[in-house]
């Protein structure tokens, strides 16, 4: 399937009763099509991984196209720069998300830019090293402990920042990590009590959601 025809195929299932519900969600629109994710999932079956073709489909700012390119894209053949390019073209959180559940946590530079990517101010970029570590915690199922812990002091560090796609992504890191195992439930504990003691309505906010949950999770 070449792009001409994905571009058609996708146009084909767009609803504007499905951008509209997109806009109610805080999802960007502008250049969206109004696309379901079961339908973009089918499109995906059918056309099976392809690196090139993912490159090509997210040089067409179409939103869509860009969620397809994440699902079809070969984790073996993406590039730290390729990372970094498409995180800067982040313009909505479930871009971001869908970028970092299907495809950056199973590349090799998966943890590198969970620890780089909260330093950067770009909203987008921020929530994605925290959706990522929160991938990471739910996917890659034989990551010992350690690798986990040292996510700890960057998500208390940005507990702080108050814009709510960076604080929800915070919570979400925190929660998945301690939902991993019995020692990282007992870890993210202790975490969400010290952020729950920092002068921040952010921090109070991510610390008292977390631990509503943690401490009512049944390992």
């Amino acid at each position: 399937m070449d792009i001409t025809r994905i571009i058609k195929t996708l146009k084909h299932y767009s609803s504007p009763k499905n951008k509209d519900g997109m806009a109610k969600f805080g999802i960007a629109t502008e250049h969206a099509l109004g696309v379901s994710i079961p339908n973009i999932r089918k499109i995906a079956r059918e056309i099976g991984k392809n690196h090139e073709l993912a490159l090509s489909l997210w040089k067409t700012n179409i939103h869509e196209a860009r969620i397809l390119a994440c699902i079809i894209d070969d984790p073996n053949k993406v590039t730290s720069d390729q990372m970094d390019a498409w995180v800067n073209d982040f313009n909505s959180w479930d871009l971001c998300d869908q970028c970092c559940m299907n495809l950056f946590d199973k590349t090799r530079f998966a943890y590198l830019k969970a620890v780089a990517w909260p330093d950067n101010e770009k909203e987008f970029v921020r929530r994605a090293g925290f959706a990522l570590m929160a991938s990471l915690a739910v996917h890659d199922k034989q990551a010992d402990d350690g690798k986990f812990i040292r996510f700890f002091p960057i998500i208390k560090q940005y507990s702080t920042d108050e814009r709510n796609f960076v604080k929800k992504a915070v919570n979400w890191a925190l929660r998945q990590i301690g939902k991993r195992n019995n020692n990282l439930r007992k870890e993210a504990i202790k975490v969400a009590e010290e952020i729950q003691n920092i002068d921040s309505n952010a921090a109070k906010w991510v610390a008292c959601d977390a631990l509503r949950e943690l401490n009512n999770v049944r390992q």
